[in-house]
């Protein structure tokens, strides 16, 4: 299993890609549609371009198509401030195969002059039909020092509360913090729909999160070869509980680490989760599909 997450010596021209930021070639399609169940196409477009290549007059379109035509047609896009949140839930309203989740990332929250006021702004985006999920939220001890600590709580809790009013999936950021942002779960009550975000835990962990029903999404960070707990982890969720990522531009899989990541790069992360869990790929598919569904459904 360990060989086939191992990261092959780059090519001269692989090297010289990686240096110029171009997105990879397209992997070999799926045999069955997935979504990518986080992006950034805002994040994407604006800093790394259109997969595929070339200019596009409709870069969402030309990402959607790309991405597509590896067998990952349906995107969540997600909100990371007020301004990220409200782009999004247009853009699912714009593009039948987007839908939105609209938060203040953790990070974001400590720097808020008026986090009140940032989020009555995520409620009223919360009430619109295309979005679907409140998040990124969550707790990260990575970045966030300890004086800011108490905003990003307090932001968690106010995105907790938002969820279940309006019943919508909770999609947590949760970088170096498990046993807390557990915690905080725990005393606030979890909504129905709890989704992991690039799950980044242990074995102990995953068997917490699976045991409350909550769903693990795994991005191109358990194809690492340094991700041996990361596959632990994967390997002991049900196929009902895996829903795979990009996170994109950010976590590019094996073997294209250092270049931009978008949507059609999936089958990679989906490949390498059946490797790890021992599943038959369309089995696979079809799981992380149903969970999708069942998550942020129907699109």
């Amino acid at each position: 299993m360990l060989s086939l997450m191992s990261e092959p010596t780059e090519t001269r021209r692989e090297r010289a890609a990686r240096r110029a930021g171009e997105f990879p070639p397209a992997p070999e399609p799926l045999p069955r549609p997935v979504l990518d169940s986080h992006t950034h196409l805002d994040i994407t477009v604006s800093e790394a371009g259109v997969p595929g290549g070339g200019p596009s007059d409709d870069p969402i379109a030309t990402a959607i198509t790309v991405a597509t035509g590896v067998g990952v047609d349906r995107l969540v896009q997600v909100g990371v401030d007020v301004a990220s949140s409200r782009w999004g839930a247009d853009i699912a309203e714009a593009y039948p195969a987007v839908l939105a989740t609209v938060a203040l990332h953790p990070n974001e929250a400590p720097r808020l002059a008026d986090l009140d006021e940032a989020l009555r702004e995520i409620e009223s985006l919360a009430a619109r039909d295309r979005v679907r999920g409140i998040g990124e939220t969550g707790m990260d001890f990575f970045r966030t020092g300890d004086e800011g600590r108490t905003a990003q709580e307090a932001s968690f809790r106010a995105h907790i509360a938002i969820a279940k009013r309006y019943g919508k999936a909770l999609v947590i950021h949760d970088r170096d913090a498990h046993a807390d942002v557990l915690r905080i779960l725990d005393d606030e009550g979890a909504p129905d729909t709890v989704v992991l975000h690039c799950f980044s835990g242990d074995a102990e962990f995953a068997r917490e999160c699976v045991r409350r029903g909550y769903l693990l999404s795994f991005a191109g960070t358990v194809t690492f070869g340094s991700a041996t707990a990361l596959r632990e982890a994967a390997a002991l969720t049900p196929l009902d509980q895996i829903l795979v990522e990009t996170d994109a531009p950010y976590l590019t899989p094996t073997p294209h680490r250092g270049r931009p990541n978008a949507s059609y790069l999936i089958p990679l992360t989906v490949r390498a989760l059946a490797a790890t869990t021992g599943s038959d790929l369309d089995e696979l598919c079809a799981a992380i599909s149903a969970a999708g569904d069942r998550a942020f459904g129907p699109w």
